[in-house]
């Protein structure tokens, strides 16, 4: 297997089983998802010091600019101290095998899962 084995999924789908289903299961959301129990969700790690902050939510869905503004301010975040040793920490995980980064948005590929995804496999 060559670089991370990363991957981007929505957090309501099921876990895929078996040795090279999901991996340790990565909420990548600020906030838990809605109507989702905790045991459903299967979620190993929730780190939120690599989810977007509040303000930078608040101002993409709040039509404050577009995708590219979003990823260079979200990538600032993820520049962070606090953010870059949980990304190291990550990157290991992902060394080891497989990470699934889990997103409650519709769109995962489209999202800030996808940017977080594209950041570690750097």
């Amino acid at each position: 297997m060559s670089g991370p084995a990363i991957r981007v999924r929505r957090v309501y789908d099921p876990p895929e089983p078996g040795a090279e289903g999901d991996g340790v299961r990565v909420l990548v959301d600020r906030l838990w998802p809605r109507g989702l129990a905790k045991a459903e969700a299967a979620v190993d790690e929730w780190p939120k010091a690599v989810t977007p902050s509040a303000e930078l939510r608040k101002w993409y869905h709040g039509g404050g600019g577009t995708e590219r503004e979003f990823r260079a301010r979200y990538e600032a975040e993820l520049a962070e101290p606090e953010a870059v040793a949980e990304l190291e920490r990550l990157r290991g995980l992902a060394a080891a095998g497989r990470v699934t980064l889990l997103t409650a948005v519709k769109d995962p590929a489209g999202s800030h899962a996808a940017v977080l995804a594209d950041v570690l496999s750097r």
